[in-house]
């Protein structure tokens, strides 16, 4: 299992210093950085997960956090914030940053440890019900589409279309198991109907548009390439 990875933002050196020990210890691979701009040096879209201190000198936590919620790189990164602001308004203006958890210190690094699982576990869970080719995301739940961090509006049709391709990259399907997969089985729509809507597809999705490959004889398929 790939090793998960962990950024401890905060300018206190100890308290850093204790985090990267315990979560290590717990088999995760963590770093740290000791400021907001530090930490904007290195890729942080590389990591599963950040633990975030709020009251920091230049940029705050909450300011860092907001810069990544903007981000499609990282907007849908966890943020666990470790901070001395404790009142309710606090923590409330953490999760309107985009917390997905707020742990006041003094804290317990047994409770960290735990909240760290929780949110990953969590992560994990809502992974499963996306598929990701680079940036571009279909989230099979909400039955919706991003590009770039952008929701792209698709008919029904275009969505299970999408789905069904980039659900099995690589694969060939014919416009017969294309109108079989994806049209009611009592609707009549001729073989011209796929292409039409392949077509759509393809302008909707912008720079992917290439990824919807047509094969000459055989049909259309999901296909990796440089965009």
């Amino acid at each position: 299992m790939e090793q998960r990875k962990i950024l401890v933002v905060d300018d206190e050196r100890d308290l850093c210093d204790i985090l990267l020990f315990n979560l290590r210890a717990s088999g995760y691979h963590a770093e740290a950085a000791f400021s907001a701009e530090e930490a904007l040096r290195m890729s942080i879209a590389d990591f599963d997960l950040l633990l975030l201190d709020v009251m920091m000198p230049g940029m705050s936590g909450f300011e860092l956090a907001q810069q990544m919620r903007a981000d499609h790189l990282t907007q849908h990164l966890p943020i666990i914030f470790l901070t001395a602001k404790d009142t309710e308004d606090d923590t409330l203006q953490g999760f309107a940053a985009g917390a997905d958890d707020y742990v006041k210190k003094p804290f317990s690094i047994r409770e960290v440890m735990a909240r760290v699982k929780a949110v990953l576990n969590r992560g994990a869970k809502m992974a499963d019900k996306t598929i990701n080719y680079d940036d571009l995301t279909v989230n099979t739940v909400a039955k919706t589409v991003t590009v770039d961090g952008e929701e792209v509006i698709l008919t029904r049709t275009e969505y299970e279309l999408l789905l069904l391709l980039i659900s099995n990259k690589g694969e060939v399907f014919s416009r017969k198991q294309l109108l079989e997969n994806v049209w009611p089985q009592d609707v009549i729509v001729t073989e011209r109907t796929v292409d039409v809507n392949i077509a759509r597809l393809r302008k909707k999705l912008n720079r992917y548009s290439v990824c919807l490959v047509s094969r000459t004889g055989f049909g259309y398929s999901f296909e990796e390439r440089a965009i």
